[in-house]
């Protein structure tokens, strides 16, 4: 795979990332945009490690990493999800205001 397409792909993922943490009100759905933003920036990362270390795995055990710390940061936000719509009935953003400090 060229990198100008690894790029192209990457700057689709994160396009579709932004549009959809900024045009939701919904919680779940801000964090699958998130989500889709790191994950363009980690194929963005792959793609010129590779094109300019082409021998090295270290770029390669550095996504894992991150993958793995993504992961968990959606389990936290899902628990927080959970939690919110427990309590409140609803994981809008537009009804979180309450948790202003």
């Amino acid at each position: 795979m060229e990198l100008i397409t690894a790029l192209t792909i990457g700057a689709a993922l994160f396009g579709t990332g932004v549009y959809g943490a900024l045009s939701q009100t919904n919680l779940v759905m801000i964090m699958m945009g998130i989500e889709l933003i790191l994950a363009a920036a980690l194929v963005n990362l792959v793609a010129f490690w590779r094109y300019l270390h082409p021998e090295a795995m270290s770029g390669q055990m550095f996504v894992l990493i991150v993958m793995t710390v993504m992961a968990l940061e959606m389990a936290v936000g899902f628990g927080i999800a959970i939690a919110r719509f427990r309590s409140r009935g609803s994981v809008e953003m537009e009804e979180a205001r309450e948790l202003k400090g």
